[in-house]
């Protein structure tokens, strides 16, 4: 669980504040201050891979030129003993210090004593996190948004149960409400066509549309005959609603874990309609005075609840005037509750009930203004949403193929769905291309995917981890197994690309670190591309076979460290690490 970035960084502000009593000991230096400062990674590391700006910083408490308190503080550092070979004054009073070798075989050591816990962190300290994702209406198949926010998820859950959070997956089956109401009607209309003939029946404008209803339909009369006939619409509606939803949800589920994803649980809203609970949440909100009746609906205030958290954000009253903030119907005047009553019901249950220290929300772009309304909610339930609940938004997916968009399946001649995709792609390319940054649009491009070469970033990683693979195998014939890195004298590794590719090595803590803080494992694929980038150079100009014994050890170790962070990452995007190609 260490972070040798981390590390270093602390270290050299260790070796700042001794140099600094050390200084201000011998009168160069006013005694008594606290230093202020950073430590950084320059961009351009050729004067030095660590830059500390504490002369800077302090430099007015001391009263004295910048460049004058660096060179003190310079003048009175021991680098003896540290990670450290030389530290320099750079410019107007920077501190610029180049990492010794016992920096780089620690770095080699530490990766190998960790294994495949190595890049984990605490900043979770167990505490309880659900990230609910896809979420799809069990009413059709699963279109492309699905596609990227199961990525998206189930990638970001990966990176914050390695964060040290204790994590739960969790799908939200939307089975009640207007949407269930109009799968029903679409599938007793189809059936109606099928019994009495195309025109005898005109479909629901509002319905679905799709070829999925009139394949239901048409199992559904298979198994029931006429029989549906002879009962009452409620009745049919009921019947056909959970016949349809037998269907499909088996389907989605087998869709999502052909695609690598696993719940721990699906949650169903008709639960919290039976049990009684999206009663008793609007209930609860009326108790607190935050509903009220109006043409014999029920309504939450939700003008006034986002009116008092935005005057607690320090906006001003006439601001949020302009931004005409409206209430929101919780039960409608024929008593049935709105899908925002029952969501907010389903949001109360996660914090109330399971007891969810955070919940995180993975929704598609067109949902951002149901966020606040949602927040307010829980925040006028007590739950305190605003710091609770977190929404991460995706924006849209387009698929390319050789430049032109596409809408249609080749092999169904239809809507491209998950399964459609999965059929004509690899399940890895699918996931590394979709876990790319939520708030940017997607390109996909399905020939791109397909392609055995450089070009494809899936292709390329995976091809260095086979060609690490293949290597050591090669090396193992040949009576060179793979060192003990603690047996191994990483002296011998002093070429830049040696040096960049264990700095690469040493990063990925921190990736994982701010991925969790960011809700960003999209970090995780360019950091994963740039470490297989880094071990192609290496390869490239650091011959392994025939070297002297020393430096072959050396190397080989490398190589096969590289070869397990390879494989830690793309575990953590849920990418396959394959051995061959």
């Amino acid at each position: 669980m260490a972070n040798m970035i981390q590390m270093a960084k602390e270290q050299i502000t260790e070796l700042v504040n001794d140099a600094y009593l050390a200084a201000a000991a011998k009168g160069e230096l006013p005694e008594g201050l606290t230093l202020n400062g950073s430590v950084e990674i320059p961009k351009d590391t050729a004067n030095g891979d660590y830059a500390a700006n504490f002369a800077m910083a302090s430099a007015k408490l001391m009263r004295m030129p910048p460049r004058k308190v660096a060179e003190a503080l310079i003048a009175n550092m021991q680098l003896e003993g540290s990670w450290f070979e030389t530290a320099e004054v750079a410019g107007p009073g920077f501190m610029n210090f180049r990492m010794g070798d016992k920096w780089y075989g620690d770095v080699v050591k530490l990766v190998n004593a960790e294994g495949k816990s190595y890049g984990t962190c605490d900043i979770g300290r167990g505490r309880k996190l659900m990230v609910e994702f896809v979420s799809a209406n069990p009413t059709g198949p699963m279109h492309m948004g699905n596609a990227r926010g199961g990525v998206l998820g189930d990638a970001l859950a990966s990176v914050l149960e390695r964060a040290g959070y204790d994590v739960w997956r969790e799908f939200y089956v939307n089975d009640a409400g207007n949407q269930i109401e109009k799968f029903a009607s679409s599938i007793e209309a189809r059936c109606l066509q099928l019994v009495k003939g195309e025109d005898a029946v005109e479909f629901p404008e509002d319905g679905y549309h799709g070829d999925d209803i009139k394949e239901l339909a048409r199992l559904f009369c298979e198994k029931y005959g006429e029989s549906w006939l002879d009962k009452s619409r409620s009745e049919r509606h009921e019947l056909m609603a959970q016949f349809g939803l037998e269907h499909n949800l088996p389907k989605m589920k087998a869709d999502l874990e052909r695609y690598g994803i696993k719940y721990d649980e699906w949650f169903y809203e008709s639960s919290l309609h039976e049990s009684g609970y999206v009663a008793d949440s609007v209930n609860k909100l009326a108790e607190r005075g935050y509903t009220y009746e109006k043409d014999g609906a029920q309504w939450l205030k939700t003008s006034e609840i986002l009116g008092e958290n935005l005057l607690k954000a320090g906006k001003k009253p006439e601001d949020i005037e302009k931004l005409e903030l409206k209430d929101d119907v919780l039960r409608r005047a024929n008593g049935f509750y709105t899908y925002f009553a029952a969501d907010i019901a389903y949001h109360r249950n996660k914090f109330e009930q399971r007891g969810f220290d955070k919940v995180i929300n993975v929704w598609g772009a067109d949902h951002h203004g149901h966020v606040a309304r949602l927040k307010g909610a829980m925040d006028a339930l007590g739950l305190d949403g605003e710091h609770r609940l977190d929404i991460v938004l995706m924006q849209l997916v387009k698929l390319t193929r050789g430049g032109e968009v596409v809408r249609m399946s080749k092999r169904t001649g239809k809507a491209i769905s998950l399964s459609d995709l999965l059929d004509e792609i690899p399940v890895d390319a699918a996931r590394y291309f979709f876990n790319s940054r939520p708030e940017s649009p997607v390109e996909f491009d399905l020939e791109l995917a397909l392609r055995q070469d450089s070009e494809n970033p899936v292709y390329y990683v995976q091809y260095a981890h086979a060609r690490i693979c293949t290597l050591v195998a090669a090396l193992a014939a040949e009576g060179h197994a793979v060192p003990n890195a603690e047996d191994v004298d990483f002296t011998l590794l002093s070429s830049d690309a040696e040096r960049e590719l264990i700095k690469q090595l040493a990063a990925l803590p921190e990736e994982i670190r701010l991925a969790a803080r960011d809700y960003d494992p999209s970090r995780i694929n360019k950091y994963v591309t740039e470490l297989a980038a880094r071990f192609h150079r290496f390869y490239n100009s650091c011959r392994i076979k025939g070297a002297q014994e020393g430096v072959l050890q050396a190397r080989l170790c490398l190589a096969d460290t590289v070869r397990k962070v390879i494989a830690v990452s793309l575990s953590i995007i849920g990418v396959s690490a394959p051995e061959k190609m």
